[in-house]
C-alpha cells in the first residue's frame, strides 16, 4: 500500500539528489547519506583534503624509504573512507529505526 507520507519522502529525497548532482563525488567523503547543506559540503571537502594529504604523505615517506611509516599512513588513508561509510550506514539505520517506531496513525 502506497502512503502519502512515503511518496512525499521519496519526492523530497529525489529533489535533494537532483539538486546536488555536482556533489556526487564528494558524497564519498561525507558522513551523511546525502549532501544537502553547505556545512555538509564543507565537511566532505575537509575529509577529502585529509584523504589527499594522507595519500601525498604516504607517497613522500615511501620515496624517502620509510616503508613502515608509509604503510601505516596508507592504512590510515584506507581506513578513513571505510569509517565514513560505516558512519553513513549507522545514520541510515537509526533513521529507519526511528521511522519504524512511529505509531501507525501517523
Amino acid at each position: 500500500m502506497i502512503l502519502r507520507s512515503k511518496l512525499a519522502e521519496e519526492l523530497r529525497d529525489y529533489q535533494i539528489r537532483s539538486q546536488r548532482k555536482y556533489w556526487v563525488a564528494l558524497s564519498f567523503f561525507s558522513a551523511k547519506p546525502q549532501i544537502s547543506t553547505r556545512q555538509d559540503v564543507a565537511v566532505a571537502l575537509l575529509w577529502g583534503f585529509i584523504f589527499f594529504l594522507l595519500f601525498v604523505a604516504s607517497c613522500f615517506t615511501l620515496r624517502l624509504n620509510f616503508h613502515k611509516l608509509s604503510g601505516a599512513i596508507f592504512f590510515l588513508g584506507i581506513l578513513l573512507p571505510a569509517c565514513l561509510r560505516v558512519s553513513r550506514q549507522r545514520k541510515l539505520h537509526r533513521k529507519r529505526e526511528r521511522r519504524m517506531l512511529l505509531p501507525l496513525s501517523m
